[in-house]
């Protein structure tokens, strides 16, 4: 009888698999052995203090969320196989679930990103000091930002040595700083340049226009006075007559012609006097004379912008130092 009650436990032993369970919110996971799946949904619940108004629970893969009720499949799986319990109306989510035993690690052990981004630009620094360059401005001021006894330990380095290093860093950061100071005055000049150019244009369009073909204008005087007034049209002679600043209403060339004309000749074309003629006459020489200053101001900026846009890109910041 002892040998036949010796065999017979340990032939329930070895049917017996070993099983890794845990709820799907909980950090303790709990080992328990078991040789089908109904057992082992029994001590899960167990182990695990799941209320049996909550079942029947629903096992699943930890590792990626396999229903398992098979019992077929469960005698296929090997050893330590880790499972999570569901209640009733829970889902399996992969959320704060990770591969391996990591998952095991609790919420005090999450990483703290801001506090180790330093550390990882300080190793970046440390495998080669040329990575300044590929570093951004937030990670070059998360860098000059680090206390300096910090920035020494993680570096093997002399808090001197430190001081230098971030002083180049900010020198850096500062450099950088200028350039896009100089590129924002680069972009407002050239915006400035196609402004003037613009001005610039549609001063000249007047005088580059073709001249119109002028209608002969028909005041019942002598052939002197026609031929005086035949190069102003009916639209010109309108515009004298009906605004009360004719001047400013006039295109360049037409200011030109209406100087061109003898005052008398004008003056019976209007219907008006000599002298409010010779005023009008007067009136319109001065505003062709600003227009004309206008334009003479402009090219003479224009000249002084060309010579400007010969600089090289290395004076605008050290234009801008020195101011």
């Amino acid at each position: 009888n002892s040998p036949r009650g010796t065999a017979e436990p340990q032939c329930m032993a070895a049917r017996l698999k070993r099983c890794v369970v845990r709820r799907r919110d909980g950090p303790e996971q709990h080992g328990v052995a078991a040789s089908c799946l109904r057992e082992l949904r029994d001590k899960a619940c167990g182990v695990l203090a799941i209320d049996k108004a909550r079942g029947p629970i629903t096992l699943v893969l930890a590792e990626d969320g396999t229903i398992v009720d098979d019992e077929d499949y469960f005698l296929c799986l090997p050893p330590n196989t880790k499972f999570v319990a569901l209640a009733k109306d829970e889902k399996w989510s992969s959320k704060g679930l990770d591969r391996g035993t990591s998952w095991l690690q609790g919420s005090g052990d999450e990483v703290d990103s801001a506090a180790e981004k330093w550390k990882q630009l300080a190793r970046q620094l440390k495998d080669d000091l040329s990575n300044i360059i590929l570093m951004s401005e937030e990670d070059l001021q998360v860098l000059i930002d680090v206390p300096r006894s910090d920035l020494a330990g993680e570096l093997a380095q002399s808090e001197t040595k430190i001081q230098v290093l971030q002083d180049t860093l900010q020198q850096v950061l500062d450099r950088r700083e200028e350039e896009r100071q100089s590129r924002q005055l680069l972009e407002l000049y050239l915006e400035a340049l196609k402004n003037e150019d613009n001005i610039l244009s549609k001063a000249a369009e007047p005088e580059a226009a073709p001249r119109k073909e002028m209608d002969v204008v028909d005041t019942g005087t002598s052939s002197t006075d026609t031929s005086a007034t035949a190069a102003l049209s009916h639209q010109v002679l309108a515009a004298l007559k009906e605004k009360p600043a004719p001047e400013l209403c006039l295109d360049s060339q037409d200011l030109e012609l209406v100087l061109k004309e003898d005052a008398a000749a004008l003056a019976s074309a209007l219907g008006w006097d000599k002298q409010k003629a010779g005023a009008l006459q007067e009136a319109c020489e001065q505003e062709l004379s600003k227009r004309l200053q206008q334009v003479q101001t402009l090219h003479s900026l224009r000249s002084t912008s060309k010579g400007k846009k010969a600089l090289p890109w290395g004076d605008w910041p050290s234009a801008k130092r020195k101011k």
